[in-house]
């Protein structure tokens, strides 16, 4: 199985024909098609902050997906990543971990918030140097808000299977999302001891950011990725007394691999 996994994901150094449908392996002379569709699954592990503000850090999983080549019927070949431009789209996720007075001893009266899964889309336009994104997650159990970013990156190839990608990152949040993780009610205020002041977050940009990522082509199925980034709270997030009591400075740090799969479902 892994054999023909290999055989079908296999990309080839050669000219492409104008239809899109052949690739010739120029060392070899074999030929052989192009398949409609690519994708790159995975998994990864992270080490990222607890819960927004937090001074502690956690080890979260992450998925990864990425689509290579995409083909709908009647329209062809609608994300093509061998041409390493155009339109893009990709499934988005988040963890955050839950907040209690065991998880955090400062926030003592504050309600406890349970883990929380986001889900989502994302999608942006790239060309073979720049990457321009953005993202929106729904919450489901902890919080019940949108969560979302915008993105920028410069990409570089230092050698044929390495590509480096680097940029700033502003992230926004909805009423909800704030509410839950930056707001402190009266009844919290009290039950705190003086610690915390009753505060109100709005919707908005909640933190902005560098994040930078490499990807290695170990074969040409497979490939690791390593990816860093930092987050520094602004407006509503930073000045909660929620924040004052943890950080406004965020890093996370985490490695993956994945492997590529290629198919068809059309004739």
């Amino acid at each position: 199985m892994t054999s023909v996994l290999r055989r079908l994901g296999l990309t080839l150094c050669a000219s492409v024909a104008a239809s899109g449908a052949l690739a010739q392996d120029v060392s070899t002379g074999e030929v052989e098609r192009q398949r409609q569709y690519e994708l790159d699954l995975g998994i990864g592990a992270m080490v990222k902050p607890r819960f927004a503000s937090s001074e502690s850090y956690i080890l979260a999983p992450f998925p990864i997906i990425s689509v290579g080549r995409f083909y709908i019927p009647g329209l062809g070949q609608v994300v093509d990543g061998r041409r390493k431009s155009g339109i893009f789209f990709f499934p988005s996720f988040g963890f955050v971990g839950e907040r209690s007075d065991k998880t955090a001893k400062d926030l003592t009266g504050t309600k406890d918030v349970d883990w929380a899964l986001e889900l989502g889309l994302g999608g942006g336009f790239r060309t073979e140097h720049v990457r321009v994104f953005g993202e929106l997650r729904q919450g489901i159990n902890g919080h019940t808000g949108q969560v979302g970013q915008l993105g920028l990156d410069g990409i570089l190839y230092p050698t044929e299977r390495l590509e480096v990608s680097f940029g700033p990152r502003a992230g926004f949040a909805s009423n909800e999302y704030m509410d839950t993780y930056f707001g402190v009610t009266s009844a919290e205020a009290t039950a705190s001891g003086g610690k915390l002041s009753a505060y109100n977050a709005s919707a908005g940009f909640k933190s902005v950011g560098l994040s930078a990522r490499a990807s290695y082509d170990w074969t040409d199925t497979t490939r690791f990725h390593v990816q860093a980034g930092y987050d520094r709270l602004i407006g509503d997030a930073a000045d909660s007394p929620i924040t004052a009591q943890g950080s406004k400075d965020q890093f996370r740090i985490g490695l993956g691999v994945s492997y590529k799969f290629s198919f068809d479902l059309f004739d």
